[in-house]
């Protein structure tokens, strides 16, 4: 069995972009709330048995929030740490573990995509 290999690049030049897919609005006090369609078998037992609501809503902080509207497809991770530190100065520190903490666990979820040179790929 081969050894996966891992490719020389550096993180901060990758650019996260928002799936298509993930409903959100962008409320009047300045934070971004997502809608989550819970689909699936468990789901639609959950959502019978239990009363469990067919939508989940997400509500980002403000610092979330910021992020989110970054996340376009032509901001690399290293411009929206300078964006991040520009508008939220100290507050935003430890900056690069946060940030990065918040686009992994987007990622996780399946809410964001990743692009390298132009190109979507994966993590």
């Amino acid at each position: 069995m081969k050894k996966r290999q891992l490719k020389s690049e550096n993180f901060l030049e990758r650019v996260p972009v928002r799936v298509d897919a993930i409903h959100w609005y962008y409320e009047e006090n300045q934070k971004v709330t997502l809608e989550i369609e819970n689909r699936g078998f468990f789901n639609r037992i959950a959502q019978k048995t239990l009363k469990r609501p067919r939508i989940s809503y997400i509500h980002l902080d403000e610092m979330g929030s910021f992020i989110w509207l970054l996340l376009d497809g032509r901001n690399s991770i290293a411009a929206i740490s300078k964006m991040v530190e520009e508008k939220f100065e100290e507050k935003a520190y430890p900056l690069y573990e946060r940030l990065l903490k918040f686009l992994l666990i987007l990622d996780g979820y399946g809410f964001i995509e990743w692009k390298i040179s132009g190109k979507r790929s994966l993590p």
